[in-house]
């Protein structure tokens, strides 16, 4: 339950990558859902994801 929970949480992330501000509040909403180490696996796929975005990496700061 809790991956697709993870899977889920990370195609909202891609629809809404069209605007940084809401980006960082599905960012902010994921966080308070996930398990920690969701979260973890979340922070790299972040990593990779704002490397195609680059307009997307001051989200990075949510995370850390």
């Amino acid at each position: 339950m809790p991956r697709m929970i993870y899977d889920y949480t990370k195609s909202v992330l891609e629809r809404v990558s069209f605007d940084p501000v809401l980006f960082a509040k599905e960012l902010k909403k994921a966080i308070r859902n996930l398990l920690p180490y969701e979260v973890e696996q979340l922070k790299k796929w972040l990593q990779f994801f704002t490397s195609e975005h680059p307009e997307l990496k001051q989200c990075l700061s949510v995370v850390s």
